[in-house]
């Protein structure tokens, strides 16, 4: 059996109702458990700056653990015809030597997505953090402080420590793989400036600067993102996993494309220990995803697994409510 409310379908709701009947009639159908996705369509249709963001496609195409591993352990995790391998790493921590495990969960993803988005934007390497990465944490909706912070910092230094492998298969059918880190030097996120003295930001303007090999790779192959819709699925990790790659994959699909229930668990499926048990979350995370992807076509077959249709891609300004005009 297919089911295909994940088309559009808050956004639709919205312009046909409003929010408020919209509203009712989901807890009318017992479905207040999907208020939350309408919320997010409506920041999507309310936001008029349609900012952009970006994501390397290498990332697009595999994904983070979402939970806290073990520090000494490795990272693997397969996607569309790619391997991710990600390695904790060593840090000098006031002059003493510390390991940190691979970044995890929101918080690290969306410290990539500005890292990279802002390397996007300034055509460079390099990457000034303090006031300017105050304030896109802050337009994202979180708050710059207390545990916030903490758990910025943690997994800033967890970024800087790792190293990546890419691994893929040539359409020649031979094997090729990249290595390498994010960053090559500088990830040390402050603690939040008081926002009393503005001025201060430049005493807290520190700089990071992109490994070479992946600046290179994020400017070949990179997709766009909104940043609204980013920052509506700030606090959910797999929905954010789902919409970069629904981003990636919408650039290519040209006819009705099956990606089956294995395959998925693959790809996103880390931190389900059965798939029996992967269908129910990712479902949900899919929903919130394309709440945020309103464009995008896509239907969910309970048996196979998800059919992606050709859609409009997330970052253009040529779309209302389900047009593509």
């Amino acid at each position: 059996m297919t089911d295909s409310p994940y088309a559009g379908e808050f956004s639709r709701m919205l312009m046909d109702l409003g929010y408020e009947e919209s509203a009712n009639r989901l807890k009318q159908f017992g479905r207040s458990d999907e208020i939350p996705f309408l919320d997010i369509s409506k920041a999507l249709l309310a936001d008029e700056r349609f900012e952009m963001g970006v994501a390397y496609s290498g990332m697009c195409l595999t994904s983070l653990p979402h939970k806290k591993l073990p520090d000494d352990q490795v990272w693997k995790r397969l996607g569309h015809d790619v391997t991710l391998l990600i390695e904790p790493g060593t840090l000098l921590i006031n002059g003493a030597e510390k390991k940190f495990g691979v970044p995890y969960g929101a918080r690290a993803r969306m410290i990539l997505i500005y890292l990279m988005s802002e390397a996007y934007r300034t055509k460079s390497r390099e990457i000034r953090l303090g006031g300017s990465q105050r304030r896109w944490f802050e337009k994202m909706g979180i708050s710059f402080g207390g545990e916030t912070a903490k758990a910025i910092r943690d997994q800033s230094k967890r970024i800087s420590a790792c190293s990546l492998k890419f691994f893929w298969s040539t359409e020649e059918g031979a094997d090729g793989f990249a290595k390498g880190g994010i960053v090559s030097s500088g990830l040390m996120f402050r603690d939040q400036v008081a926002k009393a003295d503005e001025r201060q930001d430049s005493l807290f303007d520190d700089r990071v600067v992109l490994d070479p090999n992946f600046f290179e790779a994020l400017e070949a192959h990179h997709v766009k993102l909104r940043e609204e819709a980013i920052k509506q699925l700030k606090d959910r990790s797999l929905a954010l996993d789902i919409y970069v790659w629904l981003a990636y994959r919408m650039r290519r699909i040209t006819k009705d494309t099956f990606i089956s229930w294995a395959a998925l668990y693959d790809q996103f499926g880390g931190g389900v220990k059965q798939r029996k048990h992967f269908a129910l979350p990712f479902k949900n995370a899919l929903r919130a995803a394309c709440a945020a992807y309103p464009e995008a076509r896509v239907e969910v077959d309970e048996k196979a697994g998800v059919i992606l249709k050709p859609s409009p891609l997330p970052f253009h300004r040529d779309y209302v409510a389900g047009v593509s005009l």
